[in-house]
């Protein structure tokens, strides 16, 4: 058994409350939870209000199939977020 944790700190350098953060927050949450079916959580950076921690988790029997998922959402991230990665990391168990 694999088990995949992408780890991904964002900056939003567009977010002027919580309130706007956790929404954006919310809306990938969802869009990937709903495209990917991975576990999601945000990890640090609750009370900051232009910045996140997220964790997304997936597994598998073999590594590739995990591997490439999260490569997927990595991309994802990349392409929609409103808002600039500064730190991102795969980690397999």
């Amino acid at each position: 058994m694999v088990i995949g944790f992408l780890f991904l700190e964002i900056y939003f350098p567009y977010s002027h409350s919580l309130k706007e953060k956790r929404k954006i927050v919310k809306s990938f949450k969802d869009r990937i939870k709903n495209k990917f079916n991975v576990a999601f959580a945000e990890l640090d950076y609750h009370d900051k209000w232009q910045r996140t921690r997220i964790g997304v988790v997936t597994l598998n029997t073999h590594k590739k199939p995990v591997e490439s998922l999260l490569n997927k959402i990595m991309a994802e991230a990349e392409d929609n977020i409103d808002g600039e990665i500064i730190d991102s990391q795969i980690h397999y168990f």
